[in-house]
């Protein structure tokens, strides 16, 4: 028998892995066990390429939509019902084709899983025959606000189906474990490469260069983000990716930097001497950091908490370490200048659902990401790893990475060898 997952070896050896039909099938059933429990219909609707792609980037699909159908072409609905499954897909436009490519009708072979393959043409009738036995409606509100669902309901209030759908799709299976790490295999080397390159006098894109083309180069279709690869005083930007400053021996230059691989994403952040070694203060700084996130990890387990002021926090942790370990020029604990949350979900978006606030459960993948920057000083330093939460406790899954600063020098010291 064939194994539930194939592979292609690339020049990085790495799989492209698949989720099997079977699995988007037990993600709609699920959908469907609720709607039934609620007597009510879910309609989503696919990005259209108007929404999801332009001249400068190629199409992709709306994450909700694709977690139940796994569904890559523009325009596509779907109807759920208790009983029942429907994806419309739009009719041919050849004079689109042209340009895009011949995308899949309704008339094509049925290799999505789904009992019903129609064309968007039937949607409508297909929803008003499903209306009458529905007491609830269900949609993604906040990302279908163009969708013109409203006018076919009515007066009837459309719900948000945010609580069922994102409560799903926080724990991870494991095929979705198995596409997460192979985005985290291929960024890792990203960051690999990046620290064999850096030095001074390069432009900070020219390291963002060289990491987004290992990715690419490994059949990644995007960023899981802007890269942000920021050296000296733009280290201490959080969100800085204008990437466009030369470094300067003598600065450290923190790399936000990831790819996303079959649709998922990973999430990692480094932050590397230039010259090959942290000054005093440098490291410092970046030992604190090291060992709030190592302080925070180590307490990772379910029914602990990303968010700041809440029972079982993990940002407390952090903070608590950060403020009792090393200060300020003017003598001041540290935590004033670690500005953001500690961790998020990761997965199909690199912000995947799930609020800080909620506790953590077995099969979650977050992020463990303290920071600590000064501007005065030009000093930034943030470590961000990515972790599965377990029944007990975490694992590492981006433990190929090292973020101890002896390594780290190590590394840089023996490139120039």
């Amino acid at each position: 028998m064939f194994p539930r997952f194939w592979a292609v070896l690339t020049l990085f050896s790495l799989p492209i892995f698949a989720v099997d039909a079977t699995e988007y099938r037990q993600r709609r059933a699920k959908v469907c066990e609720q709607l039934a429990k609620q007597k009510g219909i879910l309609v989503l609707y696919g990005a259209t390429e108007a929404e999801r792609g332009d001249l400068r980037s190629r199409f992709f699909q709306e994450a909700n939509f694709y977690y139940l159908t796994g569904w890559s072409e523009p325009g596509a609905l779907l109807l759920l019902t208790p009983t029942d499954e429907f994806l419309f897909l739009p009719p041919r436009n050849e004079a689109r084709e042209i340009y895009t490519g011949r995308k899949l009708v309704a008339g094509d072979p049925n290799t999505t899983g789904l009992a019903n393959l129609l064309s968007s043409n039937r949607f409508e009738v297909t929803l008003f025959q499903n209306l009458d036995a529905a007491e609830k409606i269900y949609a993604l509100l906040n990302i279908n606000k163009s969708s013109p669902l409203k006018r076919l309901t009515g007066t009837r209030p459309v719900e948000s189906v945010a609580s069922i759908l994102f409560s799903l799709r926080q724990i991870k299976s494991s095929a979705e474990l198995d596409l997460i790490q192979k985005s985290i295999d291929v960024s890792v080397k990203a960051h690999k490469a990046a620290w064999q390159r850096a030095a001074s006098g390069l432009f900070e894109y020219q390291i963002g260069a060289t990491m987004t083309n290992i990715y690419f180069e490994a059949g990644c279709e995007r960023s899981a983000y802007p890269p942000i690869v920021g050296s000296g005083p733009n280290s201490t930007i959080l969100h800085y990716n204008k990437n466009d400053r030369r470094m300067d021996s003598g600065e450290v230059l923190l790399m936000d930097v990831a790819g996303e691989c079959s649709m998922y994403a990973a999430d990692i952040t480094r932050t590397i001497p230039v010259n090959g070694k942290f000054s005093p203060r440098q490291r410092e700084i970046y030992e604190v950091v090291l060992g709030a996130q190592r302080a925070a990890v180590a307490a990772v387990k379910p029914g602990m908490r990303l968010a700041k002021e809440t029972e079982n926090s993990l940002h407390k942790i952090a903070m608590d370490y950060i403020n009792q370990h090393g200060r300020s020029l003017k003598g001041e604990p540290l935590g004033k200048y670690f500005t953001h949350g500690l961790g998020h979900h990761v997965g199909l978006d690199v912000h995947d659902p799930g609020l800080p606030i909620m506790p953590l459960e077995a099969g979650n993948v977050i992020t463990i990401e303290p920071g600590i920057y000064i501007p005065e000083e030009g000093i930034g330093v943030r470590i961000e790893d990515m972790l599965l939460v377990t029944e007990t406790g975490s694992k590492l899954l981006t433990g190929a990475l090292p973020s101890d600063p002896d390594v780290i020098e190590k590394s840089l010291h023996d490139r120039k060898r």
